[in-house]
């Protein structure tokens, strides 16, 4: 493979500039994470030590293989929702290691509201599941949650992507054969109370955790029966009554245990073979990505540098280099792992969507999986390109993103507006995983398009009636209010607060989250469902 040669100069002031920005806004995020992380009442972390039990990060520390890495999934998400604490919407999540196995693990933070669930977190759990599905991941369940946040009842409850649809996914991924392991480790109430029912094997931790539909409140309320939650679900009326319980644990210690145990029981796991070879570094350290990518989205720069700095040996075997240059395209090795790269260099034309279009379909073809780096503003617009035929050229690409069976993991670099976002597989086209620099933005277009727009489609209205067209102070009364949301609605913090994203990533760290990523896609088939193409319109 080629041997991408770098061209910037890492002592000009253009790059000392855009490095310090972009270390500004690095610093902004683990300041961001540190908080979701660490941000607890001392009220709340007395009353959960009290009981005996281990604040979430041990138990994580407890359950995990020592020294092996964990990607946690959305650690801000709910950031800046709700009261402004429900940080991490209430859980900690991700994939780590098991005995050796790759696993998806969910964990109630119970310092955080008692380990109330709050309509994010539902989402949050669903994105776990279907992480989990999609990845063939068994899956982990460290329960110790109150119940559903009731004053929000009606955001988290009767929808198709509400509670109810996590115990719906228990039955499917039971279906698939995915292995789920429930530990109770405190309260799991109501709905909840089917986490463990429904799970392979369910462990109990003896009088912190409590399993029921309706809790000694309620009881009394509905029948005048007076039961404390011990009575009525805890773990020796569980494993030795009513059976809903498999293994009767300690304490969380124990539990932890005992999770462990099981997982190393399970039939060993059959990972997809793709081409690989030996890892090796990239020539140039990947910190020098933050000179590289300019403060302004507005700036262009190219791909292929940040490239250089993410895969192995900077080495590049670029398709079609000549032809649609405003996408670049071609195979590269990951920590040791084919994968085929598609990054921005400008608007998408018909020219870089066919190459797209073609370049994926080969990938498909080959079982290599595919990696986007999103930088777009969209699709190129005009007469001229409309006569092109720009419209059916912009499908194939994202007919054949949305049809491909191999894994697709996508990082939104930059700019992510319009239909780019769909061409360059954004979440609605599937990918495994998508995560975002805090450089990145989001939306139907930029602020300033968005409020040009406006404007437009006003005059236009205004010319319908023989009126005269806006006076600057009214195009301003209009513009400003669209720019401020725009600004506010496209960050990467209100994306990944929404769990758009699986979290917004240090752009130096890029390449080694891809690789994690990439390694628990392996899991699954490399074709989970029939190969082939839709129609592509000639």
């Amino acid at each position: 493979m080629e041997v991408i040669e770098s061209r910037v100069d890492t002592r000009s002031a253009e790059f000392k500039k855009n490095e310090q920005a972009m270390r500004s806004l690095v610093a902004d995020l683990k300041a961001e994470l540190q908080r979701a992380h660490m941000d607890r009442s001392d009220k709340a972390q007395k009353r959960h030590t009290s009981q005996g039990k281990l604040p979430v990060e041990e138990r994580l520390e407890r359950l995990l293989d020592p020294d092996a890495p964990f990607l946690e999934i959305a650690p801000l998400a709910a950031r800046g929702m709700y009261d402004g604490r429900v940080h991490g919407a209430g859980s900690l999540a991700g994939i780590g290691r098991v005995a050796g196995r790759e696993v998806m693990v969910t964990a109630n933070d119970a310092r955080i509201k008692g380990g109330t669930i709050y309509p994010m977190g539902v989402k949050k759990t669903l994105r776990c599941q279907t992480i989990a599905m999609e990845n063939r991941l068994p899956a982990i369940s460290l329960v110790d949650s109150g119940g559903a946040f009731l004053p929000l009842q009606s955001e988290l409850f009767p929808d198709i992507d509400d509670g109810g649809r996590v115990f719906y996914n228990q039955a499917i991924m039971s279906k698939l054969g995915i292995s789920q392991i429930t530990c109770v480790m405190g309260l799991c109430t109501a709905g909840a109370a089917y986490i463990p029912a429904m799970s392979d094997h369910a462990v109990h931790v003896n009088r912190t955790g409590a399993i029921f539909l309706g809790g000694p409140p309620l009881v009394r309320a509905a029948t005048g029966e007076e039961v404390s939650a011990e009575e009525l679900g805890g773990a020796r009326v569980h494993c030795s009554e009513s059976g809903v319980s498999d293994y009767f644990a300690e304490d969380d210690a124990h539990a932890l245990a005992i999770v462990r145990d099981l997982v190393a029981l399970l039939p060993p796991a059959h990972k997809t073979r793709i081409p690989t070879r030996e890892p090796a570094e990239p020539l140039y350290d990947p910190a020098e990505i933050y000179g590289i990518v300019p403060e302004s989205l507005a700036t262009p720069y190219d791909v292929r540098e940040v490239l250089a700095r993410m895969v192995d040996g900077s080495e590049f075997h670029e398709f079609k280099r000549d032809y649609g240059p405003t996408l670049v395209c071609g195979w590269a090795y990951l920590h040791g792992m084919q994968v085929g790269i598609l990054g921005n260099n400008g608007v998408l034309f018909s020219e870089s969507s066919l190459k797209a279009t073609q370049f994926i379909q080969l990938c498909d073809r080959d079982g290599v999986p595919l990696i986007f780096l999103q930088n777009i503003n969209g699709y190129m617009i005009g007469r001229e390109y409309e006569r092109g035929g720009i419209t059916k050229d912009g499908h194939k690409m994202v007919n054949a993103v949305a049809t491909a069976t191999v894994p697709k993991l996508t990082v939104i670099v930059g700019a992510s507006f319009g239909a780019g976002n769909y061409g360059m597989c954004g979440r609605a086209y599937g990918p495994r995983f998508l995560w975002m620099w805090p450089n990145a933005r989001i939306g139907v277009m930029g602020p300033e398009q968005a409020a040009a727009v406006l404007v437009s489609v006003k005059n236009d209205q205004l010319a319908r009636e023989g009126l005269p067209p806006m006076s600057e102070e009214d195009k301003a009364a209009i513009q400003e209010p669209i720019r401020q949301a725009a600004e506010q609605e496209g960050s990467a913090y209100h994306s990944t607060a929404n769990l758009w994203d699986d979290g917004i990533l240090d752009p130096a760290r890029t390449r080694d989250v891809l690789a994690l990523g990439l390694s628990a896609a392996l899991n699954a088939p490399l074709r989970s469902e029939p190969w082939g193409y839709g129609i592509f319109r000639m």
